[in-house]
């Protein structure tokens, strides 16, 4: 492991759950562990958007509204995810949502969307991102 990625993974994740990232969504971006419930795959997936994973969102993408490709915008800063409210979406449910706000940044300006996202379970019981609606 390099010097640089050793800090990396120590370093708090960026999920917000102020873990580090190693102990955090690093063992599910890796598919070490897969996400318990549809608050951590949200987690996970923020955080795969923050680091640039393709591979991993389209992983934990429901195919059935999965996109080709993930792009992404250089100029866009991931800077913080904050969960407002979540509906089912536990260890023993098949589905559930949760609703969140990103913030991030473009250039010298601040933004921020709330989201409210789908989850399922697929047929071996992993959390799915399904789809989402603005709020």
């Amino acid at each position: 492991m390099t010097e640089q990625t050793t800090r990396k993974t120590e370093q708090t994740c960026p999920c917000g759950s102020g873990k580090p990232y190693s102990l955090c969504c690093q063992p599910l971006h890796q598919g070490v562990e897969f996400a318990q419930t549809a608050e951590q795959l949200m987690r996970s997936r923020y955080s795969a958007f923050v680091l640039q994973l393709q591979g991993y969102l389209l992983q934990t993408w429901a195919p059935e509204t999965r996109p080709q490709d993930v792009a992404f915008d250089p100029a866009m800063s991931w800077q913080k995810l904050t969960i407002l409210e979540k509906k089912k979406g536990r260890v023993r449910d098949q589905k559930g949502w949760v609703t969140f706000c990103a913030e991030y940044q473009a250039g010298l300006q601040r933004f921020k969307f709330v989201e409210k996202s789908r989850f399922r379970k697929d047929a071996q019981g992993r959390w799915l991102y399904v789809d989402g609606e603005f709020i």
